[in-house]
């Protein structure tokens, strides 16, 4: 009985290891049958292009890494909340600037620190402008001092899709030379001597095209974002120093208004003073 169940076991046992065998053999397979196919593809797509490939493939991943970047870094939170907005906007509609000022300490975005840096050239003793003049140059000085670190990544985005083409016409050009140079040593066409130096020909220049096709259109899409933002701060606090404006200044502007106008020869006038004298009577 022993030796029986020794025998089964011994045999199931072989048999175990024979099907393992079988199964990571046929695993195997399929995989290294699946590493030729993705082999096939790299080297028909990306390692036929030889050296040249790799500053287009590391264009590539910056090209990708900058506009995920700055889609992350444009965003209206980071430079004009809308909360943030009203807010300042409020205190500054009650003539309180200091409070205004110390809210825009506290907040680390653009808005926040341009009202930080513009709104301390308010000029109380100048009602009829609060020293607008003033303002609006630190405005301009402040916007002039962030543009370099807004745009910066974005002009290196512009920077990638400006020079792959270059780099892939000169894959291209290396290409054709390896081609030609194949031609004079062997002094016949022969498609697969000349297939190498044709793959670095037109892979670089493939690449070099996708690269650019991505990298322009973005640079523009996020530079015009950019712009949109800088110029959505700048106008808020012009709105914010008007609002101030507007209300210390709210009665003599009111003064400054007529009731009515004089309108085609006085006819306009003479209605108005008519029904003046019948309000009185």
């Amino acid at each position: 009985m022993k030796n029986m169940i020794s025998r089964f076991a011994v045999r199931a046992f072989t048999f175990g290891m024979l099907a393992s065998i079988t199964l990571s053999s046929f695993a195997l397979a399929q995989e290294e049958g699946a590493a030729v196919k993705k082999k096939t593809m790299l080297d028909q797509w990306v390692l036929d292009g030889g050296w040249t490939m790799i500053p287009l493939v590391l264009l590539l991943g910056l090209t990708i890494y900058l506009i995920v970047y700055c889609v992350q870094f444009l965003k209206d939170e980071k430079f004009c909340p809308e909360a943030l907005r009203q807010q300042l906007i409020g205190f500054m509609g009650e003539c309180r600037v200091q409070s205004a000022i110390k809210l825009a300490t506290e907040s680390p975005t653009y808005l926040g620190r341009l009202v930080a840096y513009a709104l301390p050239n308010i000029d109380a003793n100048r009602t009829e402008d609060l020293g607008k003049d003033a303002i609006e140059d630190a405005i301009a000085d402040f916007t002039a001092n962030e543009r370099p670190a807004t745009m910066k990544y974005v002009d290196v985005l512009a920077l990638c899709g400006s020079i792959a083409p270059s780099i892939g016409l000169f894959g291209t050009v290396q290409g054709m030379i390896g081609a030609f140079a194949v031609l004079a040593n062997s002094g016949q066409a022969d498609p697969s001597e000349l297939a190498g130096s044709i793959s670095v020909a037109l892979l670089t220049t493939f690449w070099g095209l996708i690269i650019s096709i991505i990298a322009i259109p973005a640079f523009f899409l996020l530079k015009k974002k950019a712009q949109a933002l800088e110029a959505a701060c700048v106008n808020t606090v012009e709105e914010m120093v008007n609002t101030s404006i507007n209300v210390i200044n709210a009665e003599a502007q009111l003064a400054r208004i007529p009731e009515g106008l004089d309108v085609e020869g006085g006819e306009e006038g003479e209605y108005i003073e008519e029904g003046a004298e019948e309000v009185q009577a």
